[in-house]
């Protein structure tokens, strides 16, 4: 196996993970951002009110990106898979 081979693996592993984890993240990070904007305006302290809607926008965010999210991982592994022959000859 050579170096290059092994440095293309985990740049494409890497940029499966940064692109499965953002799906999920970015939009939580946007409410979040949100509702503390709303929060410093109107002076609320309350922890537990930011909580809510980022885990409502994640969950949203699994229930309709998972069919993209699990397909990005099947066409990862079966790339992965098809690339067994020419790293091991």
């Amino acid at each position: 196996m050579s170096p290059e081979a092994l440095v293309d693996i985990f740049r494409d592993a890497l940029s499966v993970i940064v692109t499965i984890v953002s799906m999920i993240i970015v939009p939580g990070l946007v409410v979040g951002l949100v509702v503390a904007v709303f929060q410093a305006a109107t002076s609320i302290n309350e922890q537990t009110l930011s909580f809510l809607p980022r885990l409502l926008t994640t969950l949203f965010a699994l229930m309709f990106l998972g069919h993209l999210l699990v397909q990005t991982m099947m066409e990862f592994f079966l790339q992965m898979v098809n690339m067994i022959p020419t790293v091991i000859g």
